[in-house]
């Protein structure tokens, strides 16, 4: 009784219990991991190339010029060249930042959606409900990823929305059985329990009590999963699945450059490291959010 007098007290004003992880504690900690700031920095680099495309790109990255086709970095104005229709490559490179941050921003919140929805469902009603969804879950883990993505692509058809739609259809299975996890543990806990004492639906029990306290490992997941998904849109794109020309992608960039690999190796040279780069910055910032993570709850 005691204890769902006190819920009942931080509920009303508004203050719920602290459990697991103090978020304003992680984020003074950000600042002491190497990791953190050098893919923090990687990645900050390529969300203001893509912000402020228009304002860094030296070229219209569409416009052709066959006069001026192939030429080598820093030839007749062009930083990195230009590729087999006279476009600036540089230019095309940096809009076609905003495309793999468009396709990997969206389908991994996509995939949260649906991942962390499915989860908190499995975990906290448990029964059949829990061995429906998991069962799900096993049938698509089954399937290799990116067979899957080539697949559900080829049968919606090549572009951005497409694109989208079938990387987060096969990612969401990484928030689910996390989230569930997380859930099985966190429903036991007496503050949950006195939630129910004091008749508190579900819906306001797993989204205002439980899901906060499962954001700390969704957001690794989701960092990670960035990089995961920007190269998943590259390699459709090389396949000539993904994004479509004239449209600027670094995929599709890197396809064309392999035509001229001998005599104009800057083609598939600089798209290359345009990805390695974005996604070391994501898996470097995903890591140290990791460490920092793992750390704060074994303190707690």
């Amino acid at each position: 009784m005691e204890l769902s007098k006190q819920y009942q007290t931080e509920n009303q004003t508004g203050t719920l219990p602290k459990k697991g992880f103090d978020f304003k504690d992680f984020f003074q900690l950000i600042t002491q991991s190497k990791s953190v700031l050098i893919g923090g920095a990687f990645v900050l680099v390529v969300v203001i190339c893509a912000i402020f495309a228009p304002v860094i790109s030296t070229h219209d990255p569409y416009e052709m010029n066959m006069s001026e086709r192939l030429l080598t970095p820093m030839e007749d104005g062009h930083i990195l060249g230009t590729d087999q229709y006279g476009r600036d490559l540089f230019s095309r490179i940096i809009y076609g930042a905003r495309v793999s941050l468009e396709v990997g921003l969206v389908s991994v919140v996509l995939a949260m959606v649906i991942g962390v929805t499915l989860g908190l469902i499995s975990g906290y009603y448990g029964g059949w409900v829990d061995t429906l969804i998991m069962r799900v879950v096993d049938i698509f883990l089954s399937f290799p990823v990116l067979l899957l993505a080539i697949a559900l692509v080829a049968a919606l058809g090549p572009g951005i929305e497409n694109v989208i739609l079938a990387l987060g259809f096969v990612y969401w299975t990484n928030y689910a059985r996390i989230v569930r996890a997380n859930v099985l543990a966190i429903k036991e806990e007496e503050y949950i329990q006195a939630a129910k004492t004091i008749g508190s639906n579900d819906f306001r029990i797993i989204f205002l009590n439980i899901l906060p306290n499962c954001l700390a490992p969704i957001v690794v997941v989701a960092t990670l999963g960035l990089g995961t998904a920007i190269v998943s849109e590259a390699t459709l794109s090389f396949l000539g699945l993904g994004i479509q020309p004239p449209e600027s992608s670094w995929g599709w960039t890197l396809a064309f450059g392999m035509k001229f690999i001998r005599e104009a190796p800057h083609l598939s040279v600089y798209p290359g490291l345009a990805i390695m780069f974005t996604v070391l910055g994501f898996n470097l910032l995903g890591d140290g959010i990791r460490d920092l993570t793992d750390s704060k709850l074994k303190r707690n």
